[in-house]
């Protein structure tokens, strides 16, 4: 799990929750569960009218990609890519068919397969360069539901609020429910802008991070892989990896 969204989160209550202390507040006035289901209730209700189903279940995805700890495997992918150009420079690049088996990432494996298969360089670049942009269009497109529900949240909130106002103007006969409900209706504003600024857009920006990382680190692989086909040398496939963010032993990458 990326601990910074659940640390981030816990941060940022403790210090909402001692101000409010300070204030002379108590946390137990926020507790409103028709508040959370007016807010919660109306956001979902909202970005599935937004949104296609597809959407939505690549929402659900992203959520999952906002979730987990980010493994940077840059060392790693460099040396396996450095260890491809070894094999092919000696061997010829039908050698790396043997290697087919023991590659894990699909599109790292279908560009070392299309290289095996002889196919033209620039076919490969503009396939694998179509799919890298598709699949970070698609993902997006997911990780923009989580924005689009840190817009709706608070005004759902509002609309809960004045609901529990016009709640409140239905009971003017009765001065002593009057403050208590008030405080009661704007707690749905609270859950509204709390939701969106606390949860819903922070995972939407940890999303877009993520997908950028992957963007190009397939990029990577493209000109690595591109570089193996034209027989480059190690050390200029070297020099190219770190260009691209990779780690290679010896060379700075940014």
């Amino acid at each position: 799990m990326d601990i910074t969204i659940p640390g981030g989160l816990v941060v940022a209550l403790v210090f909402i929750l001692v101000g409010q202390a300070l204030e002379g507040g108590h946390a137990g006035s926020l507790v409103q569960l028709t508040a959370l289901l007016i807010v919660g209730g109306g956001t979902l209700g909202a970005i599935i009218v937004a949104n296609p189903i597809s959407v939505l279940k690549t929402s659900i995805k992203m959520f999952g990609v906002a979730m987990k700890a980010h493994k940077d495997d840059s060392a790693e992918l460099s040396k396996m890519l450095l260890d491809f150009a070894l094999i092919a420079r000696k061997d010829g690049v039908l050698a790396l068919e043997a290697k087919m088996g023991s590659i894990s990432d699909p599109f790292l494996k279908r560009a070392i397969g299309m290289v095996v298969d002889g196919v033209d360089r620039n076919v490969a670049r503009d396939v694998l360069e179509a799919q890298s942009h598709h699949d970070f269009v698609h993902d997006t497109a997911g990780a923009k539901v989580w924005d689009a529900a840190g817009a709706f949240a608070p005004t759902v909130g509002i609309l809960g609020a004045v609901l529990g106002l016009i709640h409140v103007m239905e009971n003017l006969s009765d001065p002593s429910k009057l403050g208590g409900g008030i405080a009661t209706a704007f707690v749905a504003t609270i859950y509204g802008v709390g939701m969106a600024n606390l949860i819903f857009i922070p995972v939407a920006s940890k999303c877009k991070i993520k997908l950028g990382w992957q963007k190009d680190r397939k990029t990577l692989i493209i000109e690595a892989v591109l570089g193996i086909q034209e027989g480059l040398s190690t050390s200029a496939l070297a020099e190219k990896i770190a260009a691209y963010g990779g780690k290679v032993e010896g060379k700075d990458s940014h």
